[in-house]
């Protein structure tokens, strides 16, 4: 379903480490290959990564955004034995934690290790006793005896991540770690090089904005999007797929993997800009879901709306399931049709958009 370059750009991405605050190393390859297609590429203070397509100064102009950064670990404190203990970076989940391999990052390379788990035969209270453990209780062990020998491989506050990387479960569905959101900054990039072919058809500037720091506040998004001033905002990140067993679709609402993205109503979510993106949905013949927000989105939507005098803005999403974990999951088919409906919507855009209500 993707040519080889897209689908080497994927996966090169995915498999990328890019922690929150550590997402250097992701942010080169995004814009290596985003480079490609734009007239421009830019990084701000903090390393968020801009691209823009320019087609008048006059004209409107819109922003797609996805964030940079994954859910990781960090070295928190090193026994006298040399083992490591753990705090969570973002919304990490400590019972998923124990027995994974990870891998520790620093300047001078990769350090792997294992988070520990007692053998089931010496647990006090088996599992746990079904309680999730304290992250003061997670920790690594690299093959030391030693701290002075830890401190010779690793040192306090290298991020650290799963060891899990990519796979393919059938031709549609993949499985990885950090599809949250790595998958929506290949998405933006890719509408970039589907925008390059149909330059003639623009009518609007279009900027291409992959943001650090989403899952610990949308800092990222905040200082670009207050930065640049788009008058829309497009924003794409991951949601939970709900067709699974164990969940409350009553709380939760209903999204099938496979069932096309996902456009959310309410809140940041600018009703004309909604209508737009269902309009282009219907002209290309793409599925779309429907959520509605409660309080918040829950993404970078929510740091870039209420800039300055406001920024016209909504949420399209490609289902999920197992967010933050080491094993998400998503469907090819859905992301091939967010694309198409993010490119869709873009080119739909007239030379004197407004958005108000």
């Amino acid at each position: 379903m993707l040519n080889k370059e897209s689908q080497l750009f994927l996966e090169t991405l995915i498999v990328t480490p890019s922690p929150t605050g550590y997402e250097l190393e992701g942010q080169k390859v995004w814009k290596e290959y985003i480079g490609r297609y734009a007239d421009q590429v830019e990084s701000d203070t903090y390393g968020s990564a801009l691209a823009r397509i320019t087609v008048g100064g006059d004209l409107p102009t819109v922003m797609l955004e996805a964030h940079a950064d994954e859910i990781g670990m960090v070295v928190q404190y090193i026994s006298d034995e040399g083992f490591i203990t753990l705090n969570r970076l973002g919304g990490s989940d400590s019972t998923i934690a124990r027995g994974k391999h990870v891998v520790i990052h620093n300047k001078r390379g990769r350090v792997s290790g294992v988070v520990g788990n007692t053998a089931i035969h010496l647990q006090e209270t088996k599992n746990g006793g079904g309680k999730q453990p304290a992250w003061k209780d997670i920790y690594a062990d690299i093959g030391v005896t030693s701290k002075e020998e830890a401190l010779e491989l690793v040192q306090i506050g290298d991020p650290v991540t799963y060891a899990d990387e990519i796979e393919y479960l059938n031709d549609d569905i993949i499985c990885g770690r950090a599809l949250d959101n790595r998958i929506g900054s290949f998405a933006i990039a890719e509408v970039f090089r589907h925008l390059r072919k149909r330059r003639k058809e623009l009518k609007v500037n279009v900027l291409a904005l992959n943001a650090v720091q989403e899952e610990v506040g949308g800092f990222g998004a905040r200082m670009m999007s207050y930065r640049h001033m788009p008058d829309a905002a497009i924003v794409t990140d991951v949601t939970h797929a709900t067709d699974t067993p164990g969940i409350n679709r009553k709380e939760h609402g209903f999204v099938k993997l496979g069932g096309g993205p996902t456009v959310q109503h309410g809140g940041a979510n600018h009703p004309k800009l909604v209508e737009l993106i269902e309009s282009a949905a219907e002209k290309n013949n793409i599925t779309l879901q429907h959520e509605a927000t409660s309080i918040r989105t829950g993404t970078d939507t929510d740091s870039i709306f209420f800039q300055r005098t406001g920024i016209a803005s909504a949420l399209i999403s490609l289902p999920l399931r197992y967010m933050h974990s080491p094993a998400e999951v998503a469907s090819l088919k859905d992301l091939n049709a967010l694309i198409e409906l993010m490119t869709g919507t873009v080119l739909a855009m007239e030379a004197d958009q407004v958005f108000s209500v």
